[in-house]
């Protein structure tokens, strides 16, 4: 199957653009056909320099380049295709859609429309006031050959407007929607070709997806309204429609349209933000589609095996930024030890220069991996390994823990004690839980009151590797006296 992706140029790409695509290239891939990418520049006004550079550059980074069309090379768009020009504007400089337009005029399926913007202002506030849905009100289809003739003559502005059959019943069966109809007479008379003479989205796109012999059309639920328009333009210029499917709408927590006052919404901000582009899409194939299993975690191949469109929902799709972080976690631990650490490395040695020739960062590595979200994390996790750390005594005294103010002097001379009691060489993290553990058998402490103070002292930090671990770690790289001084440093702390 043939599908596409056909971002306007406009900025950024939106998370919900970035979702049609992924969908649009999962089919294309399912069925071995291709993915297309067209740019619609057609307003020329909102166009912005280097959108579809960057539009191209983050599909790249999603793993979705298109097989067709636009398409990067190097840092530039190129385009590639027997089907092209993939531009919108390329294609109306051939007179392309003026071609279509004057056909529709030929044919009675269109009409000229010479209003003005006043007066079409009037009539929508007419409209409004009555509370009627804003329609043009056809006042040009009653205009005579003659009266058209005389005002094209006259170089009169005007739009091309299509003529919606109002007695019809428009039908058609949606991929995700299923039957979905609508009444002729609710359907506006379309604008197709404005008075600069380019084309709006509507004619466009029917005639490039044509031209394209585009399969299948995936895009956002706002679209639906306008399918009756688009179907009938199919039909006015003989041609078969695309299937089409219109997916669910993103919504904040509060079930609104997703914005940018509640939530991030271009790809770029969460690029920036450093989620994996595994994490981002994955979570983006979830919203609003269920893959029938308890499967969370999917890889784009599986992806790719699993997707089906008959699973996706009608209902809006939340979007959740606090699963999001739980998947960017879930892809951080499955990055093999060694590429993670070299992930890390630069920006721990951005902060501490030692890490750049750091013989056990890989050590050091492992023990943060399975508690991080985000690689920039990792120079603040790391940080105790490198310069000595501010302990408090607050945060040595720990109620969950029941590690107290009276007994914490105790058990951190415990602590101190354990310590030398194993020799340096047998200083590996299940050897001193075990010491560890082997105390509180004798019944006077709990394992928390112990590890607790440790770890505190090693990292200066509520939130960090494991005692035990940090402080194999820290022995191996600083010898054993390098561990017990920190003991002893928060030891002193009680006293003073």
């Amino acid at each position: 199957m043939r599908t596409r992706f056909a971002p306007s140029p406009t900025g950024y790409l939106h998370v919900g653009g970035l979702r049609t695509a992924l969908m649009s290239w999962l089919v294309a891939r399912q069925s071995k056909g291709a993915f297309l990418l067209r740019i619609e520049d057609t307003d020329q006004e909102r166009s912005v320099a280097g959108a579809t550079e960057n539009i191209l550059k983050t599909l790249a980074w999603a793993g979705m380049q298109p097989d067709e069309g636009v398409m990067l090379q190097g840092d530039s768009a190129v385009q590639k295709g027997t089907k092209g020009p993939y531009i919108q504007s390329e294609r109306q400089a051939q007179g392309l859609y003026g071609k279509y337009a004057d056909e529709l005029l030929k044919s009675g399926h269109a009409y000229h429309c010479f209003c003005t913007p006043q007066r079409l202002e009037e009539m929508r506030k007419k409209q409004e006031a009555r509370k009627q849905a804003p329609m043009y009100d056809r006042q040009c289809v009653k205009l005579s050959p003659e009266e058209v003739d005389a005002k094209l003559k006259a170089g009169e502005r005007y739009v091309i407007r299509m003529k919606v059959p109002h007695e019809r019943i428009i039908a058609f069966e949606d991929e995700i929607r299923g039957k979905v109809q609508f009444q002729g007479h609710t359907v506006d008379d379309q604008v197709l070709l404005k008075s600069d003479g380019f084309p709006t989205y509507h004619l466009a796109h029917v005639v490039d997806d044509h031209l394209m012999e585009i399969d299948l059309v995936i895009r956002g639920e706002e679209w639906l309204s306008s399918l009756p328009k688009h179907l009938l333009l199919f039909e006015f210029l003989g041609w078969k429609p695309p299937r089409y499917a219109h997916v669910p709408l993103l919504l904040n927590k509060d079930r609104t349209k997703l914005s940018k006052r509640q939530n991030s919404v271009a790809v770029e901000e969460y690029m920036q933000k450093g989620y994996l582009p595994e994490a981002l899409v994955n979570f983006l194939a979830l919203l609003g589609w269920n893959p029938g299993t308890t499967q969370e975690l999917f890889t784009m191949e599986e992806l790719v095996s699993a997707f089906s469109l008959d699973r996706v929902q009608k209902a809006g799709a939340v979007f959740d930024t606090e699963k999001l972080d739980w998947l960017q976690g879930q892809w951080i631990r499955k990055i093999p030890l060694k590429e993670f650490m070299e992930r890390i490395r630069p920006l721990v040695a951005e902060k501490y220069p030692d890490a750049a020739t750091d013989k056990m960062l890989e050590k050091k590595a492992a023990l943060i991996q399975e508690r991080i979200t985000f690689f920039a994390e990792a120079p603040d996790m790391l940080s105790f390994f490198y310069i000595k750390p501010n302990v408090s005594l607050d945060l040595l005294i720990s109620s969950k823990q029941k590690v107290t103010k009276e007994n914490l002097p105790r058990a951190l001379e415990v602590i101190e004690n354990i310590l030398k009691s194993i020799p340096g060489k047998e200083w590996t993290s299940d050897r001193l839980l075990a010491a560890f553990q082997e105390k509180v058998k004798e019944g006077e402490w709990k394992l928390g009151q112990l590890l607790w103070p440790l770890r505190v002292a090693l990292t200066g930090r509520a939130y960090s590797p494991g005692a035990v671990e940090v402080a194999e770690a820290m022995a191996e790289e600083q010898g054993t006296e390098a561990v017990l001084q920190r003991v002893q440093t928060a030891l002193a702390l009680t006293t003073s």
